[in-house]
Order: structure tokens, then sequence, then C-alpha cells
């Protein structure tokens, strides 16, 4: 029987979602659930969860939970992460504080002070994990769904070298389902490969039955003027290939928006925008558990299948998809660093997930991924040396925070946000 752990099982939301689109699978309908979370209110809730969603579709899962990891990861097949170190007070402390130097933020996740910090908070985590699953599953797919995505993988990619890691993220799927949506062609008629690194990939092809869409979203933008109003479609304009990643999220990976107020009302920036979507994770969460101990139905209406379900479906049945994945970075793209994390299409059935060849990016887009990645690198370094230094050097050749603070405000700043996270950052970083 097909052995699925989730560790972070008390993001509820994520959860449900995956809950309901492995168990609407026919194959799957029968597997073991092994729900992990430190918090046990939350994992009491996500047992619940569990439950209900195979109640309501008829499905027969065995479910465990356990506040005990290696409990959960013995004998997996799959392990699905979606953890949060530190939790919703930790990304208020990532927003608040560079917001006192005047640092701009919109989703702080990814690069950045933010992906910095959230980083070092969680590669103690993942050392933790990685050597509970080599001992507990060695043969089991590590799915990581948490953010950073690239820098989690590429430190992965270091330290457990033997493990089966992709990392998923919807961006490149919901990208294309957007622009087909605009430009009112059907989604199961659209070819597309993106390529680049996760957040900041690039739809190198775009395709309507063998004619690319570029053209057709050209016309679009000459005629609503207020469409060009997104970062994403200004970086479009400038550079000729479509970023996967939303406006808020490309913002901040970039130097030339969010230090410009002028900028930021152009194109219509939400700063801070992720301590609202947080704030409101968490009223989801108390309202989705009220609804469960009142014995009201869970809405388990999905418009698409997340990726990890996917994966696992394909694996065990040998039924063959072509998905984006993030994995460590061995020829697939030329001109980007050998080694880091790259997003690129992968193929998946029974024998695994195998990544394609990209080749070569477009010079701009490789440019623009080279600084991202560079940040991602630093950071990776600091953690697997022990060197401070490397922590400040990373925030320094970040684009939107050096286009924003002088190098004494970014140590300053990097100071303050060790003392605050406090025994959540590496002993050696501190």
């Amino acid at each position: 029987m097909t052995v699925i752990a989730f560790l972070g099982a008390g993001s509820v939301v994520f959860t449900r979602e995956l809950l309901a689109d492995i168990l609407s699978f026919d194959e799957l309908r029968g597997v073991t659930l092994a729900l992990h979370d430190i918090d046990p209110e939350r994992l009491e809730t996500a047992g619940l969860i569990a439950r209900r969603t195979a109640e309501q579709l008829g499905a027969t899962p065995e479910i465990t939970t356990s506040l005990d990891r290696r409990r959960a990861l013995d004998g997996a097949d799959f392990v699905i992460n979606s953890i949060q170190v530190g939790m919703y007070e930790a990304t208020v402390r990532d927003f608040e504080i560079p917001a006192k130097y005047g640092l701009r933020q919109t989703i702080a996740d990814t690069l950045g002070v933010g992906g910095i910090f959230r980083a070092l908070r969680t590669f103690p985590v993942l050392d933790g994990i990685a050597a509970d699953m080599l001992e507990l599953c060695p043969d089991a797919w590590l799915l990581n769904y948490t953010n950073p995505m690239a820098m989690n993988v590429a430190y992965l990619a270091a330290t457990a070298p033997d493990l089966r890691v992709a990392g998923l993220c919807h961006s490149v799927f919901w990208t294309v389902h957007d622009l087909a949506d605009l430009l009112e062609v059907p989604l199961d008629e659209v070819d597309y490969t993106g390529a680049g690194v996760n957040h900041q990939a690039w739809l190198l092809r775009l395709e309507h039955r063998g004619e690319s869409l570029y053209p057709r979203l050209d016309e679009k933008l000459e005629g609503y003027p207020q469409l060009r109003r997104r970062v994403r479609m200004d970086m479009y304009k400038r550079l000729g290939y479509f970023p996967t990643e939303t406006s808020e999220h490309s913002s901040e990976y970039v130097p030339w928006y969010l230090h410009h107020d002028d900028e930021i009302a152009r194109l219509r920036i939400p700063v801070g925008d992720y301590l609202g979507i947080s704030a409101d994770n968490v009223t989801e969460y108390h309202e989705t558990r009220r609804a469960l101990l009142a014995g009201e139905p869970l809405d388990l209406t999905r418009e698409a299948t997340e990726y990890a379900p996917q994966v696992i479906h394909s694996m065990v049945t040998g039924e063959r998809r072509r998905i984006h994945a993030n994995v460590p970075n061995r020829g697939l793209i030329s001109n980007l660093p050998e080694g880091y994390a790259v997003e690129v299409p992968c193929v998946v059935d029974r024998l695994g997930l195998r990544p394609e060849r990209v080749g070569a990016l477009p010079p701009q887009c490789a440019a623009l991924n080279r600084s991202f990645v560079s940040v991602g690198q630093l950071t990776v370094q600091a953690a697997l040396t022990g060197d401070a230094r490397m922590v400040r050097q990373a925030a320094m050749v970040d684009p939107n925070t050096a286009a924003t603070l002088t190098v004494d405000q970014i140590w300053e700043l990097c100071d303050e946000l060790t003392a605050a996270h406090g025994e959540l950052i590496p002993a050696a970083l501190r």
C-alpha cells in the first residue's frame, strides 16, 4: 500500500486541497496518509480534515496523526513538505523590521532579506527531515512545497545528494492558465515550455495549435492600457518573454520598481501584501476548524489538480505526465550555475521524475536569473560554512535590497533580523 507522509499537515487549507486531489484518484483512494505537525491542535485539525474529506469522497484511506516526525516518515513512499518555520510571527518580523529601514517587500518568502531569513530558519529542519528519510524511507520522494523553493532544493542537493527531491510550485501552470483565459483559447489546446528559476522562470514557448500566442498577447496589451499596469506585463514588454510568477512576487526580485513611489503607483504594487494573506490564512484555519467541529461539510471543489497528487499518481500507476518542477541544475540550463536549483519541464511516470534539458535561456532572462541565483548561492553557503558575513553578502547582492539601502543599513538590518529570530537561526550564524 502506498504511504504518503505530510510534514506541516497543520497548514490545513493546503492539506485539504492536496487530500481532495489525492483521494479523487481511483488508484489512490486506499492509501495510507501519515500526518505530522508540531502543533497538537493543528495536527488534530488536519486529522479531522483527512477523515471528513475521505468520508465526503467515499474513499477509504488509512489515516494516522503523529507529533513524532520519525513515526510519520517510517516506511513512507512519498513525503509532502509544507512546513513554515516560525509561522505567522516570523513572517511579521520579516516585514516589519525591514520596513523600519525603508525596505519594501511584497511577499518576502523567496528572495530578499525575507527569503534569506526564511531559508536560514528552514535549513536546520530540512537537515532533520533528510536524515530521517535516508534512515527510515531512503527510496521515498520528498515533494517540497516549502519556500524559498530554490534555496531549499539547492541546500538539500548540497547536504543530502542521495535524497530524491523535487520542488513543486504551481506558478508555471497558473500563469499559462490565466494567459489562456485572457487570450480566450482553451487551456488544453495550449502547449508551453517554461524554464528558469522558481518564481522567476520564463515561458520560452507559448503556443496554440502550433502558433505562438505572444503576438496575440501583444495585441491585447495594446488594446487595454490598464492591463499594462502590472509588473510582469511590464517585464514581458521589455524582456520579450513572460515571467511565470505573479506581479507581486516579480516586483521584489528586480531593482526597478519597489523603491520608486511612482512605479508602485503606475504598476499598482501591493507593498506588504503577504502580511494580509498570512493573516487571512490564520483566519481561514480557525474557520475551517470551527466548521469541522460543527460537523459541516468541507468545500472540496477544485479547478485543477495540484502537482504532488499528479506526481504520486504517475509514479504509482505509470501514467506519464509532463510537469514543471525544481531540481538541481545538472546540465539542464547551460547559462545558469551548475548545481543550483532550476525550474524545468519534467516527465513523470513509474520510473520517477526526469527533467528535460533546456539548453541556454535567452541572454536577458539568464542575466536576471543569475542575480536571483547569486542571493541563494550565498545564503546556502552561509549555512554550509557557518560564515555570518555571507548572510550579509547575500543581502548586499539582492537586487531590491541593494537598490534601496546602503551597505551599512544592510548589515544593521541583518543584525537586527538575526537577533529577532533568535534560536530559529543556526547557532553559527547568530
